[in-house]
């Protein structure tokens, strides 16, 4: 029994399902990204409140500390953290790159701008990288304390059953943006290698056992993610897409993207080669501007650290009705967002955002917000992270319902610029 199933298309755009062991949940879908078994500034019960479906939690960071086995002896993540909902967990392949190749070559996987092929922004500085790669997985210093670790395919994929969670990903390398082509093929085969290395593990792990649904069985009490890699290039993304088609019931897509155009053009490649029934997951995507592209072509599922992160350094997320910005470009260019810090919201009663009815937004104003900040009071993670988890969650929760009214492109323009 497939546990997706697409129950509604406006073009490309997809509004599903997923079953898991721990709740259904509604697609297009974000996860809020919840690293250290925590959604930054929210429990269990806000996140409830707010509407969140699915959380996604870090294995690197995970087996780190307090350590998958800890975990598993309280019965898994959920029970450790008190979340009843599903869960996704990454394979930690993302921070094996943060902590070598990203290090080495002074990037990430979004780069701002590109002219004749020379990255202009977006740069980071360059540092002595902290892990090594061989064929058999990566020995890393942990960032915590120095300590050398192992993580291999099939470590990463024992961890996250000992997690518990609903939705795994293979163990994948990851490309820099400033490999040569060649360079790319190879770190591609070896995610192929290692891809099939954790499937097989993920298989012997799960057996014969059966879980029952609803009245259904399923085969699996999680679901494993394949990824899809190959940076920006058309050959090499349609390569990985066939390969972790063929192989996987679940897509990820992961990698370099390049700027948020070469990001459109890749998921266009990608999406051309996968399998109607699967789910498909833009890891590490969560902007505004990227969910509306990345839905219009055929994505299910995103992850990203924006919503909180912006919450943390003050930025707020607005909605196109906002009074804030004279135009929609204005608006776009701006990143869909307010400073809360500016001193123009000293003695603002307004909400936060007029449109929005999260409990923030009902009950404080951007004076008091901006005066929790200057302050540096606690209490500002809070509201400031409960509403900006809550504008995406909602957000993405219009689409759906925009994808089974047929509205999609109408809702996309009233918030994209023309």
């Amino acid at each position: 029994m497939n546990q997706f199933k697409v129950l509604y298309k406006d073009g490309k755009a997809r509004a599903g399902r997923l079953k898991t062991a721990h709740g259904e949940i509604e697609t297009p879908n974000f996860n809020p990204v919840g690293t250290q078994a925590t959604v930054k500034a929210l429990g269990p019960r806000e996140l409830n409140e707010i509407g969140v479906q699915i959380i996604l939690a870090n294995t690197y960071h995970l087996m780190l500390r307090p350590g998958a086995g800890l975990i598993e002896s309280f019965g898994g993540l959920h029970k450790f953290m008190d979340w009843d909902k599903p869960i996704m967990t990454d394979s930690g392949g993302f921070q094996v790159f943060s902590l070598g190749i990203a290090l080495e070559h002074g990037n990430s996987k979004v780069v701002r701008s590109v002219t004749s092929g020379e990255i202009v922004e977006g740069d980071l500085k360059a540092r002595p990288r902290l892990n090594k790669i061989a064929e058999e997985g990566v020995t890393f210093q942990s960032h915590l304390d120095g300590a050398k670790h192992v993580l291999t395919p099939e470590k990463s994929i024992k961890i996250q059953h000992q997690l518990g969670a609903d939705l795994i990903v293979a163990f994948d390398d990851h490309e820099s943006v400033k490999h040569t082509h060649q360079q790319m093929l190879e770190s591609l085969k070896l995610t192929e290698r290692w891809g099939l290395r954790s499937l097989a593990e993920h298989q012997k792990r799960i057996g014969a056992n059966l879980f029952h649904l609803e009245g259904e069985y399923v085969s699996t009490p999680s679901l494993l993610y394949g990824v899809v890699h190959g940076g920006t290039h058309q050959d090499l993304r349609t390569r990985s897409a066939k390969f972790t088609d063929k192989y996987f019931e679940a897509i990820a897509v992961g990698g370099i993207y390049g700027t948020h155009q070469q990001l459109c053009q890749i998921l266009e490649w990608v999406a051309e080669q996968l399998s109607e029934e699967k789910p498909r997951h833009l890891l590490g995507i969560g902007e505004v501007e990227d969910l509306f592209n990345g839905i219009e072509r055929g994505m299910d599922f995103f992850d990203c650290v924006a919503p909180t992160r912006r919450a943390r350094n003050g930025s707020i997320y607005v909605s196109p009705t906002s009074s804030h910005y004279s135009s929609k470009k204005q608006y776009q260019d701006h990143h869909f967002a307010v400073n809360i810090k500016s001193s123009k919201f000293t003695r603002d009663k307004k909400p936060l955002d007029l449109s929005c009815g999260c409990y923030v937004c009902k009950n404080f104003s951007r004076a008091y917000l901006r005066h929790l900040y200057a302050a540096n009071e606690i209490l500002y993670h809070q509201l400031a992270s409960y509403h900006n988890v809550f504008f995406i969650t909602n957000l993405v929760k219009e689409i759906r319902q925009a994808i089974k009214e047929q509205k999609f492109k109408k809702l996309k323009s009233q918030w994209l610029k023309d």
